[in-house]
């Protein structure tokens, strides 16, 4: 059973209290999403902006199929494709806005190694990657969210975990080569 699926319906039929509960529960997660897959706090923050305002405009056409989780995380993964398109390119993984620094571990070091790593994987490897290791979703919520079998997920899964493992292993040799 939804844990969600109450509030949905009540926000659904224009609670406007059900839908700021369910925006409580769900932003930091959509937001962690977003700054992982775009590289800026910034841009995060406007893709999840528009993925609630997505969200509360179909939410009367929410059938309650899926989880509402599931429903929602797929309405920010298209606002963050959208985002991509009109940006052109995502925000530099150099530039200081890529991290939220109230965050502890976001403005440490390997933080930023991470991020610049995740921004060099192809989007679907860095998809794959930031919604099961960083957000925990399952090999079957990620095929529904991205429309992909379940066996292209595992293996885009272990292709992004690989290039990950090469990019970070050559910055920690760079860096102490240069010391």
């Amino acid at each position: 059973m939804d844990p969600d699926r109450a509030l949905a319906k009540r926000a659904s039929n224009g609670d406007l209290a059900a839908f700021e509960a369910l925006v409580d529960l769900h932003q930091p997660r959509l937001t962690t999403m977003a700054a992982r897959l775009l590289g800026s706090h910034a841009d995060a923050t406007d893709a999840v902006q528009e993925t609630l305002v997505r969200a509360w405009l179909a939410l009367p056409r929410f059938r309650g199929d899926a989880k509402f989780s599931t429903w929602l995380t797929r309405i920010c993964l298209n606002a963050i494709h959208d985002l991509r398109e009109r940006r052109g390119q995502l925000a530099d993984p150099e530039a200081p806005e890529a991290v939220d620094l109230r965050d502890g571990f976001a403005a440490s070091e390997l933080a930023g190694e991470l991020q610049r790593a995740l921004a060099a994987l192809d989007p679907p490897f860095r998809e794959a990657v930031v919604l099961y290791d960083v957000l925990g979703c399952s090999y079957a919520e990620i095929s529904e969210l991205t429309d992909v079998a379940e066996g292209t997920v595992k293996s885009r899964i272990y292709r992004g975990r690989a290039e990950l493992a090469q990019l970070l292993a050559g910055t920690s040799t760079a860096g102490r080569e240069s010391e």
